[in-house]
């Protein structure tokens, strides 16, 4: 027997002997083993990477200068990409390359913006200047209603408390008119900066999407091949699925805000309620935010028809609830289907909460974001499940899969 087999007979036997002075339990081999202890060394070194990293964090200031500066284009050319990445692939069916077919669709679309901008801006333009003209009649009926409601005795009391309160307001007004001029030149520069950094999204978002539109089905083979190859089908099958999410819930709700501001006008313009293109066009807008959006769409129109008439309110309260019908019944049934699968109240809560920590960003993106992270913590808990049939399916019982794919 060689050398080499003495040293390898001694090493079986002393990693025999480590196995029988500490033995893993079906647990310990269950929760990881000896790689439990290497996972939780490396979350040690992890925090307190982090924790020198909060030391020296003016470091990183440049990255995240440079972060803040291209996030918005590219969060509106992906918004953008979900989009119109459907149309571009509708056209690689019938023949027409990638290229050609970005081209075709930047094309249509700056047409249709032309169009729109010959068409319905004039419109605007001139429900705009009639609102400005009717502003004072607006002014007075307010005024007049304010009258009206305050010759009730029981809300009398409480508009003699209001009128105090604006009478201390009035007095207190011209300091608060200096201390907000002291600064007028930092708010003057800061809203230049915004005025710039809006600028600056919309010049770079068409370059950035038609690159995304041109290129961006090869990114997840590039990102897959980076992957250790054992992770590869894990991780193909998550963006997959990723993509799947925020996709359907972009292309829907644009699908659907649409269809409500085009339904709206519609029954705005049936009852003859002024501004109709208008607040057709913010309902549009807000209602790409769910739940939310609908009741700050509603707002302006309930001032303008409570301003015009009693009758006029009415109107508009049947009109909303058949729009509404509509678009709960068979609008978003057929077009957002069950994809996200996300209760109404979760939904409500992620928009609170989105909206507290980013604000209207938070509110826009925070639905996609919980539909990624829901089909990672699913995608994990899938792992789990596997692991726990594995070590304790035959004495418990095993769970059960949804699908023969996540059984895998």
């Amino acid at each position: 027997m060689s050398n080499e087999d003495n040293v390898r007979q001694d090493e079986k036997k002393k990693k025999e002997k480590l196995r029988l002075s500490f033995p893993e339990t079906r647990f310990m081999k269950f929760m990881g083993g000896k790689d439990l202890l290497f996972g939780l060394f490396m979350l040690i070194l992890l925090g307190i990477a982090i924790f020198i990293f909060d030391q020296v964090s003016y470091i990183f200031k440049p990255f995240i200068i440079v972060f803040n500066t291209i996030a918005a284009p590219i969060i509106v050319s992906i918004i953008l990409y979900y989009l119109l990445n459907p149309l571009v692939n509708l056209m690689e069916r019938y023949n027409i390359s990638r290229l050609w077919g970005v081209i075709i669709l930047f094309l249509v679309i700056i047409g249709v913006i032309a169009l729109a901008i010959n068409l319905l801006i004039p419109v605007i333009g001139t429900q705009f200047k009639t609102f400005g003209n009717n502003f004072p009649y607006y002014v007075d009926k307010v005024n007049q209603f304010i009258d009206n409601v305050t010759k009730n005795s029981l809300i009398s009391n409480f508009y003699g408390q209001i009128q105090t309160q604006l009478d201390d307001l009035a007095k207190k007004l011209p300091s608060m008119v200096s201390d907000y001029f002291n600064g007028f030149g930092s708010k003057i520069r800061n809203f230049a900066e915004a005025i710039v950094n809006v600028g600056v999204v919309i010049a770079t978002t068409p370059f950035v999407l038609f690159f995304m539109l041109k290129d961006g089905h090869r990114f997840k083979d590039f990102s897959t091949k980076l992957m250790p190859p054992k992770f590869r089908k894990d991780f193909h099958d998550l963006l997959d699925k990723m993509s799947v999410q925020v996709g359907s819930y972009i292309q829907g709700q644009i699908i659907v805000s649409f269809c409500i501001g085009v339904l709206l006008f519609i029954g705005y313009s049936i009852i003859g309620l002024d501004y109709s293109l208008i607040l057709a066009c913010i309902a549009a807008v807000t209602s790409v935010v769910p739940y939310i959006g609908p009741t700050i769409a509603i707002s302006p129109a309930i001032i303008i028809a409570l301003i015009t008439s009693p009758i006029m309110l009415l109107k508009l309260i049947v009109v909303w609830t058949a729009v509404q019908f509509i678009e709960g019944h068979f609008i978003s049934p057929n077009i957002m289907g069950k994809t996200l699968k996300i209760h109404p109240l979760t939904i409500i809560f992620i928009l609170l909460s989105a909206g507290n920590l980013l604000g209207v960003v938070g509110v826009i993106l925070g639905i996609p974001a919980y539909a990624i992270l829901k089909v990672l913590v699913s995608h994990l808990y899938a792992m789990f499940k596997r692991r726990y049939n594995k070590y304790y399916g035959e004495d418990a019982g095993e769970y059960e899969f949804a699908s023969e794919e996540d059984a895998r």
